[in-house]
C-alpha cells in the first residue's frame, strides 16, 4: 500500500465511520448470540499473498458489522458505556499515525510532556488539589494491580521484589464487597492471595464500608500477626454505585499508617460537576485513585488516569532502569513507563486534548448532568409501576430494580427477554441476596426520548 492508496482508502473509512454510527438507531443493541457464525464466515488459513483492501469495507459490513454489540448505541444501558466520541476517534487516528512508543522522556517529549499536561488539565477539572500527580493507565485493573502492588512493597520495607514472598509475613489488604473484582484480580497477581483480601461489612444507603469494623478487623488481624498493608476504597462501584466515607475510611488508612487506593472508575468523570464531589469527600487524604475517562468522558478505551500524592512509592515499586533506558545529559522530565506496570506506551493523551478542546468543561458536564436527571427520571417512573420495585436507589445514573415477587429465575429471564427484543440492552447483577437488573445511562448518543423508551420497553416486556 503506498500512501495515495492510505489517504483514498482513509477517507473511505471515515464516511464508512459516520455512517455506520448515523444507523446506530435503527439496529438492535446485541447481536444474535450463535457462538462460531462469525468465524465460521472467515477461511480458515491465511492468505499465501497479499490482496489489498479495496472492498474491505463492505465485508465488514457483511461479516462483523452483524455480529457487533454496539457499545455506541444511543440505548446501550449495560455495564458502563465506553463512550468514543468523534473527536476521541480522531486522536487516536493521529496518534496511530504517528505511532509513537511514549515509554521515555526521550522516545517521545510530546506525548511524554503532553500526557503530564492533560492529566493537570482534567486534575484542575475534577477539583482535586494541586500536589497529586497523574499518570495514564490502559484501565482501572492495571491501576488498582500497581496501587496493591505499592501496598505489597510498602508493607514489606520494600524487600517483595528482591526476595520473593516465600518467608515473608502474610499482608492483608481491606475492601468492602462492594469493590469491582480488578481488585480480586489484583491481589492474586500480587501475590497476596484471595484469603487475605478482608471483607468489611457495609452500611447505609450507599453501602459504604463501616470504619469501625475495619478499624476493628485491623487491630485483630496485627494481634493474630498479620502485617496490614492497605485499603482500597470505591466510589461508584460497578454492582450498584456503593460509595464509601472516604473521609472516615482514608482517616483509618492514616491512622494506621497504611496506603490508601480509591476505584472511582467510573463515578470519578462526575466529579467534573461540583455538585455531585460529596460522593468522594475527602478524596484529597487517598495515597492513590483511579477513573476511567474512557466510559463517561468519551475518551476513547484505552484511558485510565491514574493519580498519585507520592509517586515516589509507585516508582520504587516498579521502575527498572538498565543502560538501555537511561537518558543522560538531560534533567526535569519523567519517564511515565517506570510508572505502570508495561514498559511500552502508546500516545493516548492525544485523546484526552481531542476531547477537552472540542467539548470543554461544560459540554462534558452537560451530557452528565443529563444522563443524572433522565435515570432518576426513569426511576421514579417505574417505581409508581406497581409491577416493579427499585431495590437500589439511583446513584448518580445507575439504579438497580426487579420484578415484584420475582425469583432469581424469573430475573434471569426477564433480562434476556429485554436483550433479546433488541431495543435496548442492560445487564444482571446480585445485591441484597438477589439477582436485579441494573440500568445505567451513560451513552454519549443517549437522548431523554431513548431513556423513555427503555421505561416503555420495560414496561412492555414486564408480564
Amino acid at each position: 500500500m503506498d500512501w495515495e492508496e492510505f489517504a483514498r482508502l482513509g477517507a473511505d473509512i471515515a464516511a464508512w465511520g459516520a455512517a455506520y454510527h448515523r444507523a446506530l438507531p435503527d439496529r438492535p443493541v446485541r447481536a444474535p448470540l450463535t457462538p462460531g457464525a462469525i468465524a465460521a464466515q472467515f477461511p480458515k488459513a491465511p492468505p499465501e499473498t497479499g490482496q489489498g483492501l479495496d472492498g474491505i469495507l463492505s465485508e465488514l459490513d457483511e461479516k462483523v458489522v452483524p455480529g457487533l454489540t454496539h457499545w455506541q448505541h444511543p440505548r446501550f444501558f449495560a455495564y458502563f458505556p465506553s463512550n468514543a466520541t468523534p473527536a476521541s476517534m480522531l486522536a487516536d487516528f493521529a496518534a496511530s499515525i504517528m505511532a509513537q512508543q511514549c515509554m521515555l522522556w526521550q522516545t517521545s517529549p510530546a506525548g511524554t510532556e503532553i500526557e503530564t499536561l492533560m492529566l493537570d488539565w482534567l486534575r484542575q477539572g475534577l477539583g482535586l488539589p494541586e500536589g497529586f500527580h497523574g499518570v495514564i493507565q490502559d484501565s482501572a485493573s492495571s491501576a488498582t494491580l500497581a496501587a496493591v502492588l505499592t501496598m505489597r512493597e510498602r508493607a514489606l520495607e520494600w524487600a517483595g521484589n528482591a526476595q520473593g514472598l516465600s518467608g515473608q509475613p502474610r499482608l492483608r489488604v481491606y475492601a468492602s464487597s462492594e469493590v469491582h473484582t480488578s481488585v480480586d484480580r489484583a491481589i492474586w497477581v500480587a501475590g497476596i492471595g484471595a484469603e487475605n483480601l478482608v471483607r468489611i461489612p457495609t452500611q447505609g444507603p450507599l453501602r459504604a464500608m463501616d470504619p469501625d469494623a475495619l478499624r476493628a478487623q485491623i487491630a485483630s488481624d496485627r494481634a493474630a500477626g498479620y502485617v496490614p498493608a492497605g485499603i482500597v476504597a470505591c466510589t461508584g462501584g460497578t454492582g450498584t454505585g456503593a460509595c464509601d466515607d472516604l473521609r472516615a475510611v482514608l482517616a483509618v488508612a492514616r491512622e494506621e499508617g497504611l496506603y490508601s487506593h480509591v476505584d472511582a472508575a467510573w463515578a470519578g468523570a462526575a466529579m467534573l460537576c461540583p455538585e455531585f464531589r460529596d460522593l468522594w469527600a475527602g478524596i484529597e487524604a487517598a495515597d492513590s485513585l483511579v477513573l476511567n475517562p474512557h466510559k463517561w468522558m468519551g475518551v476513547q478505551f484505552d484511558f485510565s488516569a491514574h493519580y498519585l500524592k507520592d509517586p515516589a512509592a509507585l516508582t520504587k515499586t516498579l521502575a527498572i532502569q538498565p543502560e538501555y533506558l537511561k537518558t543522560h545529559g538531560k534533567d526535569g522530565f519523567v519517564n511515565y513507563s517506570e510508572w505502570s506496570v508495561p514498559l511500552g506506551r502508546r500516545f493516548r493523551a492525544l485523546k484526552l486534548w481531542f476531547v477537552l478542546r472540542a467539548y470543554g468543561l461544560e459540554g462534558l458536564r452537560a451530557v452528565m448532568r443529563d444522563h443524572v436527571r433522565w435515570c432518576g427520571d426513569l426511576a421514579e417512573t417505574l417505581r409508581a409501576d406497581p409491577r416493579f420495585e427499585i431495590i437500589t436507589e439511583p446513584v448518580l445514573a445507575l439504579f438497580t430494580l426487579a420484578l415484584k415477587d420475582a425469583s432469581d429465575a424469573d430475573m434471569i429471564a426477564f433480562v434476556n427477554r429485554v436483550n433479546e427484543d433488541g431495543r435496548i440492552y442492560v445487564t444482571q447483577g446480585r445485591t441484597q441476596g438477589r439477582i436485579v437488573m441494573r440500568f445505567t445511562v451513560g451513552s454519549f448518543a443517549c437522548t431523554e426520548e431513548d431513556v423513555r423508551l427503555a421505561g416503555d420497553v420495560l414496561k412492555d416486556l414486564a408480564d
